[in-house]
């Protein structure tokens, strides 16, 4: 791996009620829960993680599940839509399965040449498939439900509405070395050639369209990715040399952290590849203890019993 962004590391959302978003996920969809822990700044609430078996960067989705929180809506100076990648004929499969758990598909088609189908999850988040031009080689998790012949693979893509495109193209091509790869009407797609996968960024520009309310059932951030440390603050310097705010880097205990909002109104953050999370538990117990960060550990009877159950 060179010194460059590396795609997707992680998206992060917004979720309703904790037991429905983890049933979702895991049982639906069938990804991995790889860290059940809470949220640094609201001890209360649960931080979840789902990933391929050991968490890889470009599979990681996180939530936070804040119970009772309003809905919120898509909109301008936001990340609007989490593309996964499947493989090939395993439509079929997920049509089936998106209807028999009432799951609610909101479009399908082909864009840039690519099959998808469109859903929303419980909390209204929006989602699509992807059946990528290149098969995608990455091994997914699979579940008794959802075996690898049609499970996700992780990211394809994420889409982010704004009201002008031109000033974050700047970030992706200039600092984040992303290039246009093509446009279909008000969709620009910025693609990165440093990984095979998660590398996908479309914008969709929409100058009339409404403002975002980030709540539940909308993306909270998106992280890129990084190998290491150094490369974080490299990519720290170029961030500042811009002109652009940032913050000094955050220890999130399985990734180092940078975040910064771009010139379009979305949250963008940089993690590191290092140290991952089988730092605090073996990958075969990931997910299934709630694991804190230190500041916390010694309140985790009180957090325990606020938390909900999750079985």
């Amino acid at each position: 791996m060179e010194n460059k962004i590396l795609g997707i590391h992680h998206i992060t959302a917004i979720a309703g009620n904790a037991k429905r978003n983890y049933d979702f996920y895991t049982n639906v969809l069938g990804l991995r829960m790889v860290k059940k822990t809470v949220n640094f700044d609201d001890p209360g609430t649960y931080h979840f993680y789902f990933g391929d078996e050991v968490g890889t960067p470009g599979t990681i989705l996180t939530f936070f599940p804040w119970e009772g929180i309003q809905k919120g809506r898509n909109g301008n100076g936001m990340a609007t839509d989490i593309g996964y990648s499947v493989p090939d004929k395993s439509f079929d499969f997920w049509a089936k399965r998106f209807k028999d758990n009432n799951v609610k598909v909101t479009a399908t088609g082909t864009r840039f040449g690519e099959q998808f189908i469109s859903f929303e999850d419980p909390d209204g988040l929006a989602l699509t498939l992807v059946v990528p031009k290149n098969a995608d080689a990455r091994k997914p998790w699979e579940t008794d439900d959802v075996k690898a012949a049609v499970a996700t693979k992780g990211f394809h893509s994420i889409t982010l509405t704004l009201r002008d495109a031109k000033e974050t193209a700047k970030i992706l091509t200039d600092i984040f070395g992303y290039r246009l790869e093509g446009k279909e009407e008000n969709r620009y797609r910025y693609v990165t050639d440093a990984v095979p996968a998660a590398a996908i960024i479309d914008i969709v520009e929409t100058p009339n369209g409404p403002a975002s309310v980030n709540a539940g059932g909308t993306i909270h951030h998106i992280a890129f990715r990084v190998k290491d440390e150094e490369t974080l603050m490299a990519y720290r310097e170029k961030v500042v040399e811009k002109g652009l705010r940032i913050t000094e880097k955050i220890d999130r205990n399985y990734f180092f952290s940078l975040y910064f909002r771009e010139p379009g109104g979305v949250l963008f953050e940089i993690a590191t590849d290092n140290p991952g999370f089988s730092v605090d538990e073996p990958v075969s117990e990931l997910g299934k203890n709630l694991k804190l960060p230190s500041q916390y550990e010694s309140h985790r009877k009180q957090i325990e019993e606020h938390l909900p159950v999750i079985n």
